[in-house]
């Protein structure tokens, strides 16, 4: 049902004309690269053409603002896998917008959602933490709306897949194991 394919022409669709910007399946780690002399358009380079890393690309270049669109990678740093508790601390707190941005792509594209911590060989931090704070900003994103390019790529996705719009609160709940323990995000329909 969600194949690379689609999503990167729905991208195309919706920004290539207005933002000069291509959606990407690269072989290797993502990467954001804006237009040069040997590439007139900006690409946001997913891995491996797995639809998850898409969207979570995309979500990072919907958070972007206009001079950051013109930098590698935003001009952010990228700390890579294996950080410590600061360096942790630091990564969840600026993917958190994006984490949420991701999550209501996914849910208007009928897709699963899972937030990542993305830090396998580091300090291991409180997932529900994360996933709070995600979550709090997908309901504050829903409340005072999302900028103009989220807003047309949610609907886009929600066109093509056929999913609920607008989107509302209702959709974005929790799913705990039975247990009782918080465990994957889940888009409620």
């Amino acid at each position: 049902m969600h194949q690379i394919a689609d999503l990167i022409a729905i991208f195309e669709n919706t920004f290539y004309q207005s933002h000069n910007t291509r959606l990407i399946k690269g072989d290797d780690e993502p990467i954001y690269l804006p237009a040069d002399e040997q590439t007139p358009y900006h690409q946001i380079v997913f891995a491996h053409g797995f639809y998850a890393s898409a969207l979570h690309e995309i979500a990072h270049w919907l958070v972007a603002g206009e001079a950051r669109r013109l930098k590698e990678d935003y001009g952010y740093w990228y700390c890579p896998d294996g950080r410590d508790k600061h360096q942790q601390a630091e990564f969840e707190a600026v993917e958190v917008k994006p984490q949420a941005i991701e999550w209501a792509l996914s849910t208007a594209a009928g897709f699963d959602f899972n937030v990542s911590v993305d830090n396998l060989n580091g300090e291991q931090t409180c997932r529900f933490d994360f996933q709070a704070r995600v979550h709090q900003q997908v309901l504050s994103f829903l409340a005072s709306g999302f900028n103009q390019r989220t807003t047309a790529l949610l609907k886009a996705l929600s066109d093509f897949y056929k999913t609920p719009w607008p989107l509302t609160a209702a959709q974005f709940t929790w799913q705990r194991d039975f247990h009782g323990n918080p465990g994957a995000l889940s888009d409620a329909v």
